[in-house]
C-alpha cells in the first residue's frame, strides 16, 4: 500500500518559528549570570564532548509544542545546557532549541528568580515552568536561582517527577553527569560584588572564569619568579654567581 504524503505538513524548525518574545531582561545582573556560568564550565564540556556536539542556551527558547500563537509552545530559561547535538544546524547558528526535530531534552534547565519564584514553581498543567520542565521538556535536572536570597534549589528527574536534591557538606549539589557542582559563591564579578551561581569540580576546587584564570597564573608566575629571585640572593650569600651557574 502506498501512502500518499501529499496531505503531510512538515513540522516547522527553528528558522520558521520566532526566537524572541519583545521582552526586555529582567535585570542588569542576569546576563553576567548567564556569561559566568558558561564561560566556567566551557573547559569541562568541551573535555566531555571533544567532536563539539553540545549546545547551551542563554535566555533562548526551547519550542515543546505546536501552538497558535508559536510561543506560547515555548519557554527560554535563563540558561541550559544539551548534550549530544550539534551547536549549529545547516551551518547556521540555533535561533531555538525544537524538541520535535532533536528529541534529546537538556540536561540542565536553570531559571534566574526575578519576582518572589512563583513563575518558576509554578506546577500548573500545560502552562506553569515546573510542569513543563518536569512533565513535557524533562530535563534531568532544573535549578532555580534566587540571588536576592542567596540560595539556589536543585531538583533531579526521578520516576518522571522533579525531588528536591540535598545539598552536600559544602553546600553544593553535585551533577555526577559532568562531574561538577552547583553552588552560590559570593564575591566581585565585573564590578558587581553579589551572590553568584557558579560551578565547582566534584572535589570542591571552584571553576575559573577567563579573568580569574588569567590572574592566576599571573600570580603563579610572581611567585616562581620571586623564587628564582631568593634562590639568587642565597647563592650570591654563598659565593656563587647565580648567572654563572645558569651559562
Amino acid at each position: 500500500m502506498t501512502i500518499s504524503t501529499e496531505s503531510f505538513t512538515p513540522l516547522p524548525d527553528h528558522t520558521q518559528l520566532p526566537c524572541e518574545d519583545g521582552t526586555f531582561v529582567q535585570n542588569f545582573q542576569e546576563h553576567p549570570q548567564s556569561i559566568l556560568l558558561t564561560d566556567s564550565i566551557r573547559p569541562v564540556l568541551d573535555a566531555k564532548h571533544p567532536d563539539g556536539n553540545y549546545c547551551i542556551g542563554q535566555d533562548s527558547g526551547i519550542y515543546w509544542r505546536i501552538t497558535d500563537p508559536p510561543l506560547k509552545g515555548a519557554k527560554a530559561p535563563d540558561w541550559f545546557y544539551v548534550p549530544n547535538v550539534p551547536p549549529t544546524l545547516g551551518g547556521q547558528p540555533r535561533r531555538s532549541y525544537v524538541l520535535w526535530q532533536e528529541f534529546i531534552p537538556p540536561q540542565i534547565v536553570i531559571e534566574f528568580v526575578s519576582g518572589n519564584g512563583s513563575e518558576e514553581r509554578d506546577r500548573t498543567p500545560w502552562e506553569g515552568k515546573f510542569w513543563i520542565y518536569e512533565t513535557v521538556i524533562r530535563s534531568a535536572y532544573y535549578a532555580i536561582y534566587e540571588v536576592q536570597k542567596a540560595s539556589v534549589e536543585v531538583y533531579k528527574i526521578n520516576g518522571g517527577h522533579y525531588e528536591l536534591m540535598p545539598a552536600n557538606e559544602r553546600g553544593h549539589f553535585l551533577i555526577p553527569e559532568l562531574g561538577v557542582e552547583l553552588g552560590i559563591w559570593s564575591g566581585l564579578y565585573g564590578n558587581m560584588d553579589l551572590p553568584w551561581l557558579r560551578w565547582w569540580d566534584s572535589q570542591g576546587n571552584l571553576l575559573l572564569y577567563g579573568h580569574e584564570q588569567a590572574e592566576q597564573e599571573r600570580q603563579r608566575a610572581e611567585q616562581e619568579r620571586q623564587r628564582a629571585d631568593r634562590l639568587a640572593a642565597r647563592l650570591r650569600e654563598l659565593g656563587v654567581d647565580p648567572e654563572e651557574l645558569a651559562d
